[in-house]
């Protein structure tokens, strides 16, 4: 069962989850995604990291892209279950 919402995250950066009773309890996946427009990259803001404007080239732009489509589930994404199982898959991929 997937239930998808989107809200605006305050500056305080802290929200309240009321999760709706036909959820079942135990454990729980919560994935937070920015919602960006597809070719909206924000890519003139500062990096966080080095403290300068970046702009990526066209290549990164493009993995960017497809990053965010695979996080929206519009392109399917490899998953594994650990780091072992994802080099024989690199690997086989040669």
């Amino acid at each position: 069962m997937t239930i998808e919402q989107t809200i605006e995250i305050p500056a305080s950066r802290r929200i309240t989850l009321e999760v709706p009773p036909e959820i079942p309890t135990g454990k729980a996946i919560l994935t937070f995604t920015p919602a960006a427009a597809d070719d909206e990259l924000d890519v003139e803001s500062e990096c966080p990291l080095c403290a300068k404007s970046h702009t990526p080239n066209a290549e990164t732009a493009a993995a960017i892209r497809e990053g965010r489509a695979m996080m929206r589930g519009e392109i399917p994404s490899k998953l594994y279950n650990s780091l072992e199982e994802m080099l024989v898959d690199l690997d086989s991929d040669d």
